[in-house]
């Protein structure tokens, strides 16, 4: 999601009937008999720093030519013969799997003081309740089923998105609750031998590193002065995607020679669409 998030609603949702979800898989993570020596002696490696990278968690298709790392989504299939990163929505639930959680994990979803789903307006998600340990236990054992099922398929590395959520919240959930949930995600990407990115929120500054987290993706840190944020972390383990012309070009300039840096359209739609714009530095 966006780094700069719009007012947060909190609207009770009503369920579609006819939607259905995916069931969050339970797949145990499968360890390649040809993965690099340094692969397996680490147990997961980094992306290449500074990789030409690309940015499919809208739709897959096939990378422009040079890209080595791409990030889809978790339903997606790994990108051949690139470095490529798993998202997964570990905070909020994605529109079309709120009847699954509904009629499984109710519980689990946010609700405001009147019983009311907390809902990230912007996205039209609703947010996970990540406000106790036991809760926060059950939530991490449904998305770690997911990051299993991204060791499974060849991904390299997991993407955990909205970790901010907590700002969306109507101050019902905290930074703390973030940083300890992520303390479940990371050592399970770690033993399925996927690394695991922070996603956007300087906020955490060094507390993201802390719970696990091994490098960074950020939504317009450039347009928002905050790339050196992230640097001062992760060093140059950072993937920067921007969404306007003119920040892509600033971000360039300031760190484009070090980092990765992007310029997408921001529904991150395939080429054919006329809204598809990629641009590498």
């Amino acid at each position: 999601m966006l780094a700069a998030v719009a007012v947060c609603l909190a609207v009770t949702v009503q369920a579609d009937a006819n939607i259905t979800a995916p069931t969050p898989t339970t797949t145990t993570a499968k360890t390649s008999a040809a993965a690099a020596p340094a692969a397996r002696a680490a147990g997961f490696t980094l992306p290449p720093v500074n990789g030409k990278f690309d940015y499919q968690i809208g739709q897959a298709y096939t990378p422009p030519n040079g890209v080595t790392v791409v990030s889809r989504d978790r339903e997606a299939v790994p990108a051949a013969g690139t470095y490529t990163i798993c998202y997964v929505n570990a905070f909020q639930v994605q529109p079309g799997e709120v009847t699954w959680w509904q009629q499984h994990h109710d519980n689990l979803l946010l609700r405001d003081s009147f019983g009311g789903y907390v809902v990230d307006g912007d996205w039209n998600e609703i947010l996970l309740d990540i406000s106790t340990s036991a809760k926060r236990t059950a939530i991490a054992g449904i998305v770690n089923g997911w990051i299993d099922g991204c060791a499974a398929d060849g991904f390299k590395a997991v993407e955990p998105d909205n970790i901010d959520s907590y700002d969306r919240s109507d101050s019902l959930l905290s930074i703390t609750n973030a940083i300890d949930y992520l303390k479940l995600l990371a050592p399970h990407a770690h033993a399925a031998g996927l690394a695991i990115g922070q996603k956007n929120t300087t906020e955490l500054g060094t507390r993201g590193k802390s719970a696990g987290l091994d490098f960074a993706i950020a939504e317009e840190c450039g347009r928002y002065n905050e790339c050196g944020d992230y640097i001062d972390v992760y060093g140059n383990n950072l993937i920067d995607i921007e969404y306007t012309s003119g920040a892509y070009t600033e971000a360039c300039k300031a760190v484009g020679a070090k980092v990765s840096v992007v310029r997408r359209d921001v529904d991150v739609t395939a080429p054919g669409s006329s809204t598809y714009i990629y641009k590498a530095c």
